[in-house]
């Protein structure tokens, strides 16, 4: 028996379909994804070109999606991908490495017009760049996306278990960070 997402990913895959499809599909799913890339980039105008990269790339490659995974689960891993090698060139263009860019994100979101967070946030966001890219995808995935860990193993592609150690992990060493700011 076909799932919704069956039928809604074989009119992704029809030709003749897959304009009005993907409209839907953007329309759905850009703004979960804008804020997983946000997470990730800090930066508003970064995160809107990662995001249009995202899309870009979900656009040609649905094609040959299996279905292995949920629809979104692809595009997850899709954006995190992007995200990473945005950042990655990032900091190579800026000629520093991934741990100074990311202090340089985080000082940037104060003067940022679209950060609205309050003094709290700030040193959450500051917490959360100290620890590496693999614990803040799974800190942020886990505390503003409330993704539940079967679907974030679906993501990353990895245990569940090796999820919550990692998850648990992130949240004592951002526990320590704000007790001692």
């Amino acid at each position: 028996m076909k799932t919704e997402e069956d039928i809604f990913v074989e009119k992704l895959q029809d030709p003749k379909l897959l304009h009005e499809a993907f409209r839907q599909l953007v329309s759905q799913y850009k703004e979960r994804l804008y804020w997983h890339i946000r997470n990730m980039v800090k930066d508003h105008q970064d995160a809107d070109d990662v995001l249009q990269n995202t899309f870009i790339k979900v656009y040609r490659n649905i094609g040959k999606f299996k279905g292995d995974s949920k629809l979104y689960s692809w595009m997850y891993r899709i954006a995190t991908n992007e995200a990473l090698t945005f950042l990655n060139l990032k900091a190579k263009r800026l000629q520093v490495s991934s741990k100074e860019l990311q202090s340089n994100l985080i000082e940037n979101i104060e003067s940022d017009v679209y950060f609205e967070g309050e003094e709290i946030q700030l040193k959450l966001q500051k917490a959360i760049a100290t620890l590496p890219h693999k614990q803040q995808l799974v800190f942020n995935m886990k505390y503003f996306q409330e993704l539940k860990y079967r679907e974030m193993a679906e993501i990353l592609e990895t245990s569940e278990g090796a999820l919550k150690a990692s998850y648990h992990i992130a949240a004592k060493k951002i526990e320590d960070y704000l007790k001692s700011v």
